[in-house]
């Protein structure tokens, strides 16, 4: 069976840090795009980061890049995200998710144009993340 577990989630300050984790079990994280997501309170649900299948291409939404970095390790096969310099709007409870088939782009889950979740075929429960001033 296929799932996913993200922890790492907590209370910080505007300027600190947290690492998110997604741990996957049922595949094999290089195998299947990832998508990272979040949804703050009374928003609709945005892909943040994103990890390429196979040759692991990172993606990033304007609205966090150069601040957030998602990894792999192949090993314990676990996604990470980064996220640095947190801001009170980074507030959200962040999931992550799978595309087992390839249908969703990585440039897709962060363009912020479509809704790109709708292609996902496997989530996380997600974990809250909040940032205050």
């Amino acid at each position: 069976e296929v799932q996913l577990v993200e922890s790492g989630g907590g209370s910080v300050q505007s300027g600190e840090s947290l690492r998110l984790s997604c741990a996957a079990s049922g595949f094999t994280v290089a195998d299947y795009t990832i998508g990272w997501f979040r949804q703050g309170p009374g928003k609709e649900r945005e892909g943040v980061s994103c990890i390429n299948r196979d040759d692991g291409t990172q993606y990033y939404a304007d609205s966090v890049k150069g601040r957030f970095t998602v990894s792999r390790d192949k090993v314990k096969n676990t996604v990470y995200l980064q996220m640095d310099s947190l801001k009170p709007e980074d507030t959200a409870v962040y999931y992550c998710a799978a595309d087992a088939y390839g249908s969703v782009g990585c440039g897709t889950v962060v363009g912020g144009m479509t809704p790109s979740y709708y292609g996902m075929d496997y989530w996380g429960k997600g974990t809250l993340v909040t940032v205050s001033s």
